[in-house]
Order: C-alpha cells, then structure tokens, then sequence
C-alpha cells in the first residue's frame, strides 16, 4: 500500500487568520471549500496543513488525513483488522474517495483517494 502524504487536520473557525499567519511561514492556500482549506509549500506541495471549521458530510472533523493510492484496499484492510470505521468508504461530491477509521488512541483518521485520470 502507497502513502502518497499524510497532514494534521486542525479544527479552527478562524479560516482567514490561519490562512494569513501560515502564509508569513510560507504556506499558499491551494484549497478552500469554505468549510475546508488546504494550505501547501509551492517548493513542496505534499507539506500541507489542513483547516476544518466542520465536516461536511461526516459524523467528527478527523485528528489527520492520509492520502494513499488504493483506499479501497486500505478500507479492506481495516475492516478486516476490526478497527472501527467512523464514517463509510465514500465518494465524495468535491472529488476524494475516502473513510474515517478510529486509531488505537481514538484518533479519528480520514483515509482517501484522489481519482487518477
């Protein structure tokens, strides 16, 4: 299985004051959904932070974001272990195939994919 990045999801509803202070330390926003914002290095695109004020379609704003190549075969893999799933192996409308599992600490962890064309 592929690790393609993995980032801190931070839980904030200052949006425009995270966006402005991690810009002086060289982050971009490359992403705002509003409810979402993704920042990134333009030297380094994978060194990401990610902002959520909630979640749009899932039960608890995760702990972290892993991106890895097949979430489906990552999904079957947890399923198989017996860790929880917090929210379902789903396609999302903003273009991300992912699921929420609960690590060994209660860390809540949104495991996805981005289609490749």
């Amino acid at each position: 299985m592929t690790v393609r990045r993995v980032v801190p999801d931070l839980h904030t509803h200052a949006m425009a004051e995270h966006r402005d202070f991690y810009g002086l330390l060289g982050l971009e926003e490359v992403m705002n959904l509003d409810w979402v914002m993704t920042l990134a290095s333009p030297s380094n695109p994978s060194a990401q932070l990610i902002f959520i004020r909630e979640e749009e379609s899932a039960p608890v704003v995760p702990d972290l974001s892993i991106e890895v190549e097949d979430v489906d075969a990552v999904h079957a893999a947890v399923v198989a272990s017996g860790a929880e799933i917090v929210h379902p192996l789903t396609d999302e409308p903003w273009g991300v195939r992912r699921f929420f599992t609960r690590d060994p600490h209660g860390r809540v962890v949104n495991v996805l994919s981005h289609p490749r064309a």
